[in-house]
């Protein structure tokens, strides 16, 4: 099967960072080997997925060709144009306009709770400590028991600082590298204790 070309989403992208480089957190979408790397620390029995701060799709393409049904992938974007751009190509998933921070009100009008995993293209490095906190809480109150967040960066080092990972009693461990990604990322695995 021929891989569809991803120019206009990678425009949009470029475009969006060009605007507001700290909050798109990226030149452009991730690569093949980091969503590779990303869907590799989904769990076996995962079926529910939030995901967040989706920009062009990338990762959503993925989890639906692992097998991850459209209506049960939450889809959170903040950006307005990325969001309508998400929205037309996954006219099946639940693409919803908002901030992360407000994920447990988009769950619940979703009817999204205990999801089984949530993967997140978040700038983690960019926000304040309490955006951070805010949204790791909101995060943790969607998820299931036991269930993972799979966060990527773009340094050795997970995005969260270790004393807000103790705070909202959260472990991590790191899942995989994808050295060929442009930039080179790193990918971290979230799970409340």
């Amino acid at each position: 099967m021929a891989a569809q070309p991803q120019v206009p989403g990678a425009w949009t992208f470029f475009r969006q960072w060009l605007r507001n480089p700290r909050a798109m957190a990226a030149l452009s979408p991730s690569g093949r080997q980091l969503t590779r790397a990303m869907i590799a620390q989904l769990p076996a029995d995962a079926r529910r997925v939030v995901e967040l701060g989706a920009g062009t799709g990338v990762f959503t393409r993925a989890l639906l060709a692992h097998g991850i049904r459209a209506r049960d992938l939450l889809v959170v974007e903040l950006n307005e144009e990325l969001h309508g751009l998400l929205q037309a190509q996954f006219p099946d998933a639940r693409v919803v306009h908002g901030n992360a921070c407000d994920l447990v009100a988009i769950a619940a009008r979703a009817g999204f709770e205990n999801a089984d995993a949530a993967i997140s293209g978040l700038g983690f490095l960019a926000m304040p400590r309490e955006v951070q906190k805010g949204i790791l809480s909101a995060v943790f109150s969607v998820l299931g028991p036991g269930r993972p967040l799979i966060q990527f960066t773009y340094g050795p080092f997970g995005p969260i600082p270790r004393d807000l990972l103790d705070e909202l009693g959260l472990s991590v461990r790191r899942g995989g590298i994808a050295p060929l990604n442009l930039p080179p990322a790193f990918v971290f695995v979230y799970t409340r204790d």
